[in-house]
C-alpha cells in the first residue's frame, strides 16, 4: 500500500515520531517537516488519508519493542506515563541507550525523558520546541546549573567512557564547586572545562594519591590500578597490525589482540583501527573481527608496506611468500598514521600482532 513502509526501510532514519491520537498527529505535522531524519510511526486506528508517508502499527507496545534501540532517538507524542511504562524494559545503559522526548498532544511541553546527553534527548527537546514554539522540559542538573557536563565533553572529543558509573561522581563535583583531577597530557578536554577553579592537572605520577582524595578524569589508553571512583576516557590512540595464515578462525586472531593488549597495559577501547596486507582483503577472520570490535580495516600493498623503515621484527618467511619483510609491523605503523611501534610482532602458530600509538601521542 502507497504510503507504508517496511521496519527495515523505517530503521534507515535516525527518529521515530510515535503517535496515537489525531491531535497528536496534527502536532507531529507541525515539526516532521523540519526534522528530516525522522520516520513517522502512526497508530492503525487513525484515518487512513491522515498522512503521507509513515509505518502503520497495531500494537505500540510491540512495535516499540521491535526497533525501540535500531533509531538514535524517539518522539512521543502522548502521556510521559504511557511512554515511561512502553520503554521500562528496554532501558539498559546511558552510554547506548537512544535519546526519548515525550509531548503533550498539544505541543505545549517537550519533556527531555531518557538520556538527555549522549542520546542528545536535550537538544532534541529544544530544537522542537523552537520549532513549535513549546517550553522545553529539561531536568539534568548541570544543563540547569550551567555546570560542563563530562559525558558530553567525552562524546564531542571522541572519548570512550569506559566506566560510565563514574560520571555521577564528577558530575557532583562540579554541581558542588569541589576541584576535580584531570590526567589529560594530550589535552583532549583542555578548554571544556572554562573554570580553572573546577579542575587541577595531574600528572601520571601523581594520579594514584590525587584520585584517593577526590573525584577524577583519567584520559590515556594505558592501563592503570585506580580506584573505581575515577572516570576513565579513553581516547582512539592505538593501531593493530595483524596478520594470519588461511582460514584463521576469528576466535584465534581476537585471543592474541585481547592477550597483547591486556600484557602491554593498554586498553582495547582505545583501538582505533586494524591494518594488515591486501591480501588478506577476503580473510574473514580478520574482517569479522573488525566487525566484532565496530572499528575499520585498512587494507596496505606491498609496496606501501615495503616502505616502512622502522620494523622491529623482520621475517625472511614473509618475505619469501608475501614479497615484504613484515605485515603486522609495518600495516600498524601506517595505520597509526607512520605512528610509533610501542609492541613488537607478537605471534602464535597462525596469527602476529603488532600495536602503534598514533605519532601526536605520548601517554606513557
Amino acid at each position: 500500500m502507497q504510503g507504508l513502509k517496511t521496519e527495515v526501510e523505517i530503521e534507515n532514519k535516525r527518529l521515530a515520531l510515535w503517535v496515537i491520537t489525531e491531535n497528536g498527529l496534527k502536532t507531529a505535522k507541525r515539526i516532521i517537516d523540519k526534522l528530516p531524519d525522522a520516520r513517522l510511526h502512526l497508530s492503525r486506528t487513525l484515518p487512513s488519508n491522515s498522512s503521507g508517508e509513515a509505518y502503520r502499527f497495531d500494537r505500540l507496545e510491540e512495535s516499540v519493542a521491535k526497533v525501540f534501540n535500531n533509531y538514535h532517538g524517539h518522539i512521543f507524542i502522548m502521556s510521559t506515563g504511557i511512554v515511561v511504562r512502553i520503554i521500562a524494559p528496554y532501558i539498559q545503559k546511558k552510554t547506548s541507550d537512544p535519546g526519548v522526548v515525550v509531548m503533550d498532544e498539544k505541543g505545549i511541553n517537550v519533556i527531555s525523558l531518557l538520556s538527555g546527553h549522549l542520546g542528545g534527548a536535550n537538544r532534541l527537546a529544544k530544537k522542537i520546541a523552537g520549532i513549535i514554539n513549546a517550553n522545553p522540559v529539561i531536568t539534568t542538573a548541570t544543563d540547569l546549573n550551567f555546570v560542563p557536563a563530562i559525558d558530553l565533553i567525552a562524546q564531542k572529543k571522541g572519548l570512550f567512557i569506559e566506566n560510565p558509573g563514574a560520571i555521577k561522581k564528577v558530575s557532583m563535583a562540579l554541581l558542588a564547586k569541589e576541584k576535580i583531577g584531570i590526567h589529560d597530557p594530550l589535552g583532549f578536554i583542555k578548554g571544556d572545562i572554562p573554570l580553572k577553579s573546577l579542575y587541577t592537572s595531574v600528572s601520571k605520577k601523581d594520579f594514584l594519591a590525587y584520585s584517593e582524595k577526590r573525584p577524577s578524569v583519567f584520559i590515556g589508553d594505558i592501563l592503570l590500578d585506580l580506584p573505581s571512583t575515577v572516570l576513565l576516557l579513553r581516547p582512539k590512540t592505538l593501531t593493530a597490525g595483524i596478520g594470519c595464515n588461511r582460514m584463521t578462525p576469528v576466535d584465534e586472531i581476537r585471543d592474541l589482540l585481547f592477550k597483547v593488549l591486556k600484557e602491554s597495559g593498554l586498553s582495547l577501547h582505545s583501538l582505533k583501527q586494524i591494518g594488515t596486507i591486501d591480501l588478506k582483503a577476503d580473510e574473514a577472520g580478520i574482517t569479522s573481527l573488525g566487525e566484532q570490535l565496530k572499528i575499520p580495516v585498512k587494507y596496505y600493498n606491498k609496496q606501501d608496506l615495503a616502505k616502512v623503515d622502522k620494523i622491529k621484527s623482520p621475517s625472511l618467511m614473509v618475505e619469501k611468500h608475501v614479497g615484504v619483510k613484515s605485515v603486522c609491523e609495518a600495516a600498524a605503523i601506517i595505520a597509526a598514521g607512520k605512528g610509533r611501534l610501542i609492541v613488537p610482532k607478537q605471534k602464535t602458530k597462525n596469527v602476529t600482532v603488532a600495536l602503534a600509538r598514533e605519532s601526536f601521542t605520548s601517554l606513557e
